[in-house]
């Protein structure tokens, strides 16, 4: 049987003038292409076989990646690419990663990173001397392919080699993709994604290798990664930093409230929290942080 996601019509012949009729194109697929229950089939997919709940993110936002999985796949309708990923699990992975993946650089918005270093960990590492702790509690949130957590261990390991003999760090970087979380633990990055990188960190840390940088195995140490779905509110770590930029904008309003108050539970008074430079605190979330910097989106918790 002839399969049913082809990109073009068949050329269909005129008896009478012997020549082929144009063919008829089909416009690209789009967000608005995938009804509602075709939509909903493809999230049951997802939660069912990948344990990945779609519910709560932006309907918008996700049917348009999945609409770039159907026009990759040649697939016409959201019917197709459902039993599609029902049969081909090198497909639903594909389809996953398209939902989860986000892009970032090493020492991505440094300003950001610079108010961190200047500001933020003499913050937290005086605040734990002063409370008699030894070890502060660091959290990336939607880490993707690790640049992100990394690039806090290596201003860690270059700034504050001091503090971290009197006061110890534990950095743990989570995200819902398991396959990118493979990538990540590789610590191995294309040149592109250091362009941001202060003078000398990509000679100091990094052995170039057949065009490709290798993080140094001591600074690969410094950090954990889990699978870790924000969803899951309960299970937020205790935490004195969370640094969760650009992954919020997925969610719907109402989730991410959700989740800021996650982030209130999980951080102690005093905590921190960084958002993206697109997102900002919501609803009655707000009541439990002031704000360290509007800028840079960086909240202390109350």
């Amino acid at each position: 049987m002839a399969s049913r996601c082809q990109l073009f019509t068949p050329v269909r012949m005129n008896p009478a003038m012997e020549t082929p009729l144009p063919v008829q194109i089909k416009p690209e697929v789009s967000p608005s292409d995938l009804p509602d229950l075709s939509f909903a089939a493809i999230k049951e997919v997802l939660q069912e076989c990948r344990g990945f709940d779609l519910g709560s993110y932006k309907d918008k936002c996700m049917k348009r990646r999945i609409a770039i999985r159907m026009r990759a796949t040649r697939c016409q309708t959201a019917d197709d690419y459902c039993a599609l990923i029902r049969r081909d699990q090198l497909e639903l992975d594909r389809l996953l990663k398209v939902l989860t993946i986000h892009v970032t650089q090493f020492f991505r918005n440094p300003s950001a990173f610079g108010k961190m270093q200047s500001e933020i960990f003499p913050y937290l590492f005086a605040r734990a001397v002063q409370h008699g702790r030894d070890r502060l509690r660091l959290w990336s949130v939607g880490c993707a392919s690790g640049e992100e957590p990394y690039t806090l261990a290596l201003i860690l390991k270059e700034s504050f080699t001091e503090e971290l003999e009197q006061v110890s760090a534990t950095l743990l970087a989570t995200d819902v993709n398991v396959e990118i979380l493979e990538v990540a633990r590789t610590a191995i990055f294309g040149p592109e994604r250091l362009n941001e990188a202060p003078p000398g960190i990509r000679e100091k840390y990094f052995t170039l290798l057949d065009g490709r940088y290798h993080l140094q195995p001591e600074i690969k140490a410094m950090v954990e990664f889990q699978q870790g779905d924000l969803n899951h509110t309960g299970n937020y770590p205790p935490s004195d930093l969370i640094l969760c930029r650009n992954v919020l904008i997925y969610f719907e309003r109402k989730q991410q409230e959700k989740i800021m108050h996650g982030f209130a539970d999980a951080l102690d008074t005093g905590g921190i929290l960084v958002l993206g430079k697109s997102e900002t605190l919501v609803g009655e979330s707000r009541a439990r942080f002031e704000t360290l910097c509007p800028v840079e989106r960086i909240y202390r918790k109350c």
